[in-house]
């Protein structure tokens, strides 16, 4: 009786380990590249799509991947599921979506690694890749400047963030993860014209 308690017991603390151990997995990073298209990602669709290539080439499967990204149709706060979500270091990210827009935000540099787990130049690196795209107003809403809902590589600007929560200056948006400022344009050269690369966050919906 008691070796079969004792077994019971084993088996339920190797489940919970599991399961602690499942929860801290990749389901947040920042895009190591941009599909190449600048501000056309195909939509949301495609940006989603390359979120799930990028993720399943370092090893993350099985996963709903969204990009964090705001259209004329749909928020971006309303995309990503409930959290939590951790990079790929295991480090929490957000809790859930209003701690992610609010205080239980732990988006930095050190915390905004892309899908193999490296850092994402910022602010003083050289190409400096902070500026994130993102369409998206501070509260996770959309913005205007989407690049025609990800479908222009030319025309418009994007909405983004700084992943590094540095600028200029010491103002709320230069420090905001996902509403800085509008790009220059939506092609490669505009959007690296202030510090970007065409990056964007990912985030495992499920």
């Amino acid at each position: 009786m008691k070796s079969s308690l004792g077994l019971s017991l084993l088996a339920l603390a190797c489940t919970t380990v599991m399961a602690v151990a499942q929860d801290r997995s990749m389901s947040f990073f920042v895009t190591s590249q941009n599909p190449g298209g600048g501000g056309n990602l195909g939509g949301l669709e495609g940006a989603d799509a390359h979120c799930t290539a990028l993720a399943e080439a370092a090893g993350a499967t099985g996963k709903t991947w969204r990009a964090y990204l705001s259209s004329s149709t749909v928020d971006a706060r309303d995309r990503i599921g409930e959290g939590p979500w951790h990079n790929a270091a295991g480090t929490l990210i957000a809790e859930n979506v209003e701690a992610l827009h609010g205080d239980g935000n732990h988006i930095s540099k050190e915390t905004a690694l892309d899908e193999s787990g490296k850092p994402v130049n910022g602010r003083g690196d050289d190409p400096n890749r902070h500026d994130i795209l993102t369409g998206s107003m501070p509260d996770g809403t959309a913005a205007e400047q989407t690049c025609s809902d990800w479908t222009s590589g030319t025309e418009g600007s994007a909405m983004v963030g700084h992943h590094d929560r540095m600028g200029l200056d010491d103002s709320t948006a230069a420090k905001s993860w996902n509403s800085s400022h509008p790009s220059r344009g939506c092609d490669i050269p505009a959007l690296q014209g202030t510090g970007g690369d065409g990056l964007f966050y990912c985030f495992a919906a499920d």
